[in-house]
């Protein structure tokens, strides 16, 4: 919307007739401080805005931490750990090697079923 300069020398002319020269500067005081409140009000739904839209990022954040945090404390020489202590034990036992192979497997694939990792959503 543009005014031209006539327009605007109108419409200060048409304030000045309706309130007087002496109301002006109030009234200028009152629209200053109308527009620092509509500012501040503008701010705060802003900020009311950037937190619900920061939500979603946080709830992002926590699930890549837990992630993180489970990868930590998987250790993948548990297993193979087992697998020697098991091995071990047959060895102890004297069993055959065929035997030992298969009962090998056998716990190796249970461990394996046992196994939940990080899941992903």
């Amino acid at each position: 919307m543009e005014l031209s300069f006539g327009e605007m020398m109108v419409i200060v002319l048409a304030i000045v007739v309706l309130f007087g020269p002496d109301k002006i500067p109030e009234i200028a005081r009152g629209l200053g401080q109308g527009i620092r409140k509509m500012k501040g009000a503008m701010e705060d739904v802003k900020s009311e805005i950037m937190k619900d839209t920061d939500n979603p990022i946080s709830d992002i954040k926590k699930e890549i931490d837990k992630v993180k945090k489970a990868a930590q404390e998987y250790d993948p020489t548990e297993k193979i750990k087992q697998e020697l202590d098991l091995k071990k034990q047959l060895l102890e036992n004297n069993k055959s090697s065929d035997e030992l192979i298969n009962e090998s497997k056998e716990k190796i694939n249970q461990l394996n079923d046992d196994y939940n990792g990080p899941v992903s959503r």
